[in-house]
C-alpha cells in the first residue's frame, strides 16, 4: 500500500496553493459497529444509519459549520469541528489549503454510543477534502484508508465506513490494511441505543494490559468463526460472537447495556456491545428472528434494574432495526 506524502512543513500555511472556490461536494457516510464480540480492533460492520455533509469552498477566510440532528448541542461551529478539521488536514496533506469553508451536516449517527460517529466524521472530511483537490492530485482508495485510519488511530470503524459491509482490518509495519467481506442477506442488525454516552477512551482505560493465552486463543477461534457465520452460516452467530477479551472488563462502565446483552444472549440471540459501547448490537437471523429479538429486548427493558443507569434514573432507549450498508461512503460532486 502506498503511503501518503508527508504534510509540508512551512512557516506559513498561506504559502500553500488554495483549492478552487465555489466547489460543492456532498458526502454520505454510514454508521459502523466495531468488534462484533471477538473481533476486537479488527472487525467492523457498516450499518444503514448515515451522516450527510454538504461542503462548499468560499473565499471568506473562515470556516462555518451548521449542524442538525444528533449531538448538535455539543458540536463546534468552526474549523475545530471534526469534519472540518479532517477536511483541512487532508488538503494540507496534499499540499493545499482552503480559503474558506461552509459545511452543512445532517447527523443520524448518535454520538458517544459506539456507532462510529467519530470515524464517520473523519471519513466525511477526508473524502470531501479529497474530492476538492485537483483530479490529478487525489488520493487512491488505499491512501484514503491509511490517512483516515491514521487520524482515527485505528481502522476498525473507518474501513467499513469507507467500503461498506464487513471489513477485516490489520496493521503491518505502521501501514493499515483492510479487506471487505460480503454478508448473508439473512443477517439483520438491531441496535439498542441508550440516552447516555460513553467515551471510547474511558471504555478502553478499563481493559487489562495483558490477557491469558487461553483467552487470546478462544477469541481467535470465535473471530474466525464469526466471519464464516456472517457470510455463510448465520445460525452460528451466537457461538461466533462470544468474547473473552474486552466486553466483561468494560461492563462496569455500562451495566444496563451489559445486562441487556447478557439477557439477549441467554435467550439465544447473538448480542454484543457495539464498539466501545454503550449501544447493544444484536445480529438477528431473518425477519422472524428480528421480530423475536425485538420482543425480547422490549421485555428485558421493562424489567426493573435493566432500564436504569447507575444513578437509578430510568434511561431512555431506542430500538433501531437496520440493515448492513453494502456500499459504504458515497461522494457527490455538484457541478456549478
Amino acid at each position: 500500500m502506498a503511503r501518503l506524502p508527508a504534510v509540508p512543513v512551512l512557516p506559513d500555511l498561506l504559502a500553500l496553493p488554495a483549492v478552487e472556490s465555489d466547489q460543492e461536494v456532498t458526502v454520505r457516510v454510514p454508521a459502523t459497529s466495531a468488534n462484533l464480540g471477538p473481533g476486537f480492533d479488527a472487525l467492523g460492520l457498516a450499518l444503514t444509519l448515515h451522516d450527510t455533509v454538504r461542503v462548499r469552498t468560499t473565499t471568506s477566510g473562515g470556516t462555518i459549520v451548521r449542524s442538525t440532528g444528533e449531538g448538535v448541542e455539543a458540536l463546534p461551529t468552526d474549523e475545530s469541528h471534526l469534519v472540518a478539521a479532517s477536511l483541512i488536514s487532508t488538503l494540507q496533506r496534499a499540499g493545499h489549503r482552503v480559503a474558506g469553508l461552509e459545511l452543512d451536516t445532517i447527523n443520524e449517527i448518535p454520538h458517544g454510543r459506539g456507532l462510529g460517529s467519530s470515524a464517520a466524521a473523519i471519513v466525511a472530511g477526508v473524502l470531501a477534502g479529497n474530492a476538492l483537490l485537483p483530479e490529478q492530485e487525489r488520493f487512491d482508495a488505499a491512501q484514503l484508508l491509511q490517512w483516515a485510519a491514521s487520524l482515527e488511530g485505528h481502522p476498525d470503524n473507518v474501513a467499513p465506513a469507507l467500503m461498506g459491509s464487513l471489513a477485516i482490518s490489520w496493521e503491518s509495519g505502521r501501514v493499515y490494511h483492510s479487506t471487505r467481506v460480503e454478508i448473508s442477506p439473512e443477517v439483520v442488525p438491531i441496535v439498542v441505543v441508550p440516552d447516555s454516552a460513553l467515551s471510547t477512551d474511558s471504555a478502553r482505560a478499563l481493559l487489562p494490559t495483558s490477557v491469558s493465552h487461553g483467552s487470546a486463543a478462544a477469541n481467535a477461534g470465535r473471530a474466525a468463526l464469526l466471519v464464516h457465520a456472517l457470510g455463510v452460516e448465520p445460525s452460528l452467530l451466537l457461538a461466533a460472537t462470544q468474547d473473552a477479551l474486552h466486553q466483561e472488563f468494560r461492563a462496569q462502565a455500562m451495566l444496563p447495556s451489559a445486562t441487556l446483552m447478557r439477557g439477549l444472549r441467554a435467550a439465544g440471540f447473538a448480542s454484543t456491545i457495539s464498539g466501545a459501547g454503550p449501544s447493544v448490537l444484536t445480529l438477528a437471523v431473518g425477519d422472524a428472528g428480528a421480530r423475536a429479538a425485538e420482543e425480547v429486548i422490549r421485555q428485558l427493558l421493562r424489567e426493573g434494574g435493566q432500564v436504569s443507569n447507575q444513578g437509578g434514573i430510568p434511561a431512555k432507549w431506542r430500538i433501531l432495526r437496520l440493515a448492513v450498508e453494502q456500499e459504504g461512503a458515497s461522494v457527490e460532486v455538484h457541478q456549478g
